[in-house]
This record gives C-alpha cells, sequence and structure tokens, in this order.
C-alpha cells in the first residue's frame, strides 16, 4: 500500500470500519481476550496500520487505542495529540497520517539508559522523529509537518505540554517506579495535558490471577482489579468520565493459553511474569473539568 492509498483509506475510516454495520460489538471488555482478534475490525484495523493481524497483546493495545480514540470523535483534521512513552510504536505516523497534529513523547535519556529501554535487547527508546516515522503511513515532509518530539518524564510531565485533545501511552505507566506512581501519571495526563473534553486513552500490565497480592518494584508493577477501581473511582470524584471496568469471561480455548518465560511470542494474549498470570488492560477518561 503506497503512500496515497493509506491516505485515501484513513480518511474514509467510517467507511472502513462500518461501526453502524456491526453484528457482534468490538472490543466491549477492558482486558486483551481471544475474541478480539477474531472480529473483522481487528483486521481491518491492523491494515489501516500496516501491521500483519497476529495474537499478541501488544498488538492489541495498539488497536485498542486506535478503536477507541476513533469511536471517541476524538480523531479529526487538525486534532492535537500527546503520545508518552512512544518508542518505536506506528501510532504516532498512524494519527499523523489522519491528519492530527502530534507531540510524541519518551523518556529522557538517562531515565532510558537506567531503565535499560535504551539498548539493543529491548530497542524501544526513542529520542528524535527519525525513530518514529513510518515512511509507508505519510511522506516525510508531511511527517514533520505533523508531528514535533521531546523528552518527557512521564513522573514529572512538563507544565508546557497542555489543552490537547487526546492523549495516549501504551504499557508505560507501569514502568514508573510504583503502584502508586502509575496511577498519578493516568490522572495527571488528563488534568494537566488535556483541555476538557479532551480524551486519554492509557494501556497496562494487568493481574489476572490475585486482587491482593502482586507485583512492585521501582522496573515494574501489576495493577489489581482493586488498583483499577480505585483509580476510576477517584477520577469519577474528581468529574471526568471513566469507561467501566468489564474483564472478559474466558470465551475461547486461547484464553487458556499462557506464555511462559522465555517467551515464544506466537500467543501472547496471556503471560506468566513472576507469580503472576497477566494480560494487557486499557481505560478510556474524558476530562471533565
Amino acid at each position: 500500500m503506497n503512500v496515497k492509498q493509506i491516505k485515501a483509506s484513513t480518511l474514509a475510516l467510517d467507511d472502513k470500519f462500518a461501526l453502524n454495520e456491526l453484528a457482534t460489538p468490538f472490543m466491549p471488555y477492558s482486558n486483551c481476550n481471544a475474541s478480539d482478534f477474531f472480529h473483522p475490525l481487528y483486521k481491518k484495523i491492523c491494515q489501516q496500520m500496516g501491521l500483519h493481524p497476529c495474537t499478541h497483546r501488544k498488538q492489541w493495545e495498539f488497536v485498542y487505542i486506535v478503536y477507541h480514540l476513533y469511536k471517541s470523535g476524538i480523531l479529526s483534521l487538525g486534532s492535537k495529540g500527546l503520545g508518552f512513552g512512544v518508542g518505536v510504536e506506528p501510532l504516532t505516523s498512524f494519527f499523523a497520517s489522519l491528519g492530527s497534529k502530534i507531540t510524541a513523547t519518551d523518556a529522557p535519556e538517562e531515565i532510558a539508559n537506567r531503565d535499560g529501554w535504551n539498548n539493543s535487547k529491548h530497542q524501544q527508546f526513542s529520542d528524535c522523529l527519525e525513530k518514529i516515522y513510518v515512511p509507508e503511513m505519510l511522506s516525510r515532509e508531511e511527517f514533520e509537518k505533523q508531528v514535533t518530539f521531546q523528552s518527557c518524564d512521564m513522573n514529572n510531565i512538563d507544565a508546557q505540554l497542555k489543552e490537547f485533545d487526546f492523549c495516549w501511552s501504551s504499557c508505560c505507566f507501569e514502568h514508573l517506579g510504583s503502584l502508586q506512581a502509575g496511577l498519578n501519571f493516568v490522572i495527571n495526563s488528563v488534568e494537566k495535558t488535556l483541555r476538557v473534553g479532551g480524551i486519554a486513552c492509557h494501556t497496562t500490565e494487568y493481574n489476572l490471577s490475585s486482587n491482593d497480592e502482586t507485583l512492585e518494584n521501582k522496573v515494574l508493577s501489576i495493577y489489581r482489579k482493586q488498583d483499577i477501581e480505585s483509580l476510576i473511582k477517584q477520577l469519577r470524584e474528581r468529574g471526568h468520565r471513566v469507561s467501566e471496568l468489564l474483564i472478559a469471561p474466558i470465551s475461547h480455548p486461547l484464553d487458556n493459553h499462557i506464555d511462559l518465560p522465555p517467551y515464544k511470542q506466537e500467543i501472547h494474549i496471556k503471560l506468566k511474569l513472576a507469580d503472576y498470570v497477566c494480560t494487557s488492560l486499557g481505560i478510556l477518561i474524558q476530562r471533565g473539568v
């Protein structure tokens, strides 16, 4: 697919997605589950991003963010978006190809080096526009008009990053040092960076094994049901609208598959992290005040 074809298709997302013609709901639950991968919209959205569909929770996160931001009506020509911890994900280029003005951010280099993101093993850290440009989605000239890049410590968001129409992060806020640090970031991403009515869409690690015990350290924290419920309650008390926390039932044999270390990545919907079975979970928030 060349640039013109992608541009034409992204300008006709409503025709491609055919939201009013869905026989079954798409992504009705908060967490990654097998049924999402077999819905026709999953393949269509992957194609929009130039991705080959696969049963991997990281790809699911990208689709979750695209679908829910699109469904919210916030993605439009000239809308302003802010990406946190963008690494080398395709979302920056994709949103730019829709005509959105994007500020892409990643951790300062000293934090990336300290936490091991800036090494050959992860290859998930960006420090410049070059690393987040996807040439199949739009021309370099258009990309540079639509996208700017800057470093951002998610524990200390720059006060100048404000009045955005939407913001997002894909499995980032669990790496901020503690469970509470990640929850603080989500609240700050809404109240410090969005205009009133703006939309935040974030994904994170979710503990399917326990609502009591979990993993929490400086590198990785795994959120439990109680943590997400507490976050939703706090956001609503502060005047914001938040999606319901709905955990999908086991409905397909792949929902029983757990990828064990060293991860094969072929079927990576659920995985074992430390002593816990985990998956990805998404949350959608609209700033109210």
